[in-house]
């Protein structure tokens, strides 16, 4: 297909070689299949900030810094250069969390390049070699989700001990491949020790998963991974090697469980109006 003119500034610099087609239009970015040379690629578009249905809330931008003292006070100002600047950065924390989780060992898409707005990275696959679906478009068996469950839970917990908090995590942005889960969509990860709303986040990260493939396990839906998760974080306690049990139980005078709940509870209003905005129209 002709190259999109987004994607036109890519093929004039020789990172690629040909736009095959369209795999994905979302309410955040356009996503093509690529190829250079040998390889098949995956190419995301962000849209325009006024286009994205998602914006860049505070909550996920709280404590991101940029190093150019310009256009940190133009971001601050809130002019239109600052508007452009902290487009340029939301856009570039995806790459960063990619090139960042993925030398932890997370299983996600491997960057390649970012350029002019657009991002390189691995196409993941499914068994057949054709583009993953996303869990949201799949069934499994109960011992399919308890294990795929297990599988994602080791992944938000290497991202924990990366210092990174998904933020969105949930089955419209997780990918099937043929050796398992990948973690797509991160340009609203957040730092997980300099962000207030890391918590709520990951408990939320956390119960989209549970809440998910509870449909197909139910007793998943009895866990309690994400409280857990968070109280060995702050301790200091949370390692790749650490075996979570599912359960949490209140520690006096370290946890407040009703300011717990009201994050958990917060979470799940938050994740109703998603899901909201992922059945309208893109």
């Amino acid at each position: 297909m002709k190259a999109p003119k987004r994607l036109q500034s890519l093929v004039d610099e020789g990172l690629i070689d040909t736009v095959v087609r369209q795999l994905m239009s979302g309410k955040e970015a356009m996503v093509y299949v690529v190829r250079r040379g040998d390889e098949t690629l995956c190419a995301k578009s962000y849209k325009e900030a006024t286009q994205r249905s998602f914006r860049q809330a505070v909550d996920y931008t709280e404590n991101r810094r940029v190093k150019n003292t310009r256009q940190a006070r133009a971001m601050a100002k809130g002019t239109r250069y600052g508007r452009q600047a902290a487009e340029a950065a939301w856009q570039s924390a995806e790459v960063d969390a990619l090139y960042r989780l993925a030398a932890a060992g997370v299983r996600v898409p491997r960057p390649h390049n970012f350029w002019d707005g657009v991002l390189l990275m691995e196409l993941v696959t499914d068994g057949s070699g054709d583009a993953a679906p996303r869990l949201n478009d799949v069934s499994f068996s109960a011992e399919e989700a308890r294990a795929h469950h297990a599988s994602l839970l080791r992944e938000v917990v290497r991202m924990l001990c990366a210092g990174v908090v998904h933020g969105d995590l949930s089955e419209f942005n997780i990918l099937l491949a043929a050796d398992g889960p990948v973690i797509i969509d991160l340009p609203q990860a957040i730092d997980a020790a300099g962000n207030n709303h890391a918590p709520r986040m990951l408990l939320r990260d956390v119960a989209n998963l549970r809440d998910f493939f509870g449909r197909f396990a139910p007793e998943l839906l009895e866990t309690q991974y994400g409280p857990e998760l968070w109280q060995l974080y702050q301790a200091g306690l949370l390692s790749t090697e650490t075996v979570l049990s599912g359960r949490f139980v209140q520690q006096q005078g370290s946890v407040d469980l009703r300011g717990v709940m009201r994050e958990i509870d917060a979470a799940r209003d938050e994740e109703a109006a998603r899901r909201l905005r992922m059945q309208a129209p893109a």
